[in-house]
């Protein structure tokens, strides 16, 4: 991994900076094979939440390519999303019809590894407590993800966790829904309290419309409301921020 410059970002963890796209999505995959290798070492899987958007897609169309292909094992691997939108699973908006074109059909996985959230049914409200059981019932009682992947908009959300939403407050569920009225959809999100249990968080940035709200994140007053992802500091595990020299631009 080709790494620029590094910054410690004291509670806010690590910032790794690359020279570019290219370079970061190299780098993404070498964390999330190393991070396998040493999770199916210690304990015989791989929990893994993936997030959505173009950026997390690049990242799952190299994994899906050799070496990276054969340096994971997949059969141990097992799925889930951070969030999702409240559509059909073969909607072009839903997180996980993206993961499966990109990644999950190139690969061998078993189904049952494959953990996503049931939006062709029921109700958001079902639908999010019946992926909090799922959580439960694969990674454990007390669910530590080995990594979960997160993304930062411009706005200073992550997973589902919009600014100033009634998911922010919530500390006694794992898995919600909320109705977004700035994207006016339903979305079904991780809490903050299940992200911060992660053995791993790896919050992926391209491009230079990140650099101001990374900047904010991590070395601006803490405002929770209007900047999500400020939210997230690992209770136990490790928070690394990876970025391209265009994203990381206002981080000195």
């Amino acid at each position: 991994m080709k790494v620029e410059r590094s910054v410690d970002l004291g509670q806010k963890g690590e910032l790794l900076v690359v020279r570019d796209a290219c370079a970061l999505f190299e780098a993404a995959a070498e964390l999330f094979a190393n991070a396998a290798t040493a999770a199916i070492a210690a304990h015989g899987k791989f929990t893994v939440a993936l997030s959505g958007g173009s950026t997390p897609k690049a990242l799952f169309e190299l994994l899906a390519t050799e070496p990276w292909r054969s340096r994971v094992p997949w059969s141990k691997v097992h799925f889930f999303w951070g969030d999702e939108r409240w559509v059909p699973s073969t909607d072009k908006q839903s997180n996980y019809r993206m993961t499966n074109e990109a990644l999950l059909s190139k690969i061998s996985v078993p189904a049952g590894n494959v953990h996503r959230v049931e939006t062709d049914r029921g109700t958001p409200q079902e639908a999010a407590a019946k992926y909090e059981q799922e959580v439960l019932k694969i990674v454990g009682p007390q669910p530590k993800f080995d990594l979960i992947l997160l993304g930062l908009g411009t706005n200073g959300h992550t997973a589902s966790l919009f600014p100033h939403c009634p998911a922010l407050n919530v500390r006694d569920r794992l898995v919600v829904s909320d109705d977004i009225e700035e994207v006016k959809m339903t979305r079904i999100t991780f809490t903050a309290p299940l992200i911060n249990d992660a053995q791993a968080v790896l919050f992926l940035l391209s491009g230079g419309d990140k650099a101001p709200v990374l900047r904010d994140v991590v070395r601006g007053p803490l405002d929770q409301q209007r900047l999500p992802s400020q939210l997230i500091e690992p209770l136990h595990g490790s928070l690394m921020w990876l970025a391209d020299a265009d994203a990381a631009a206002d981080i000195r």
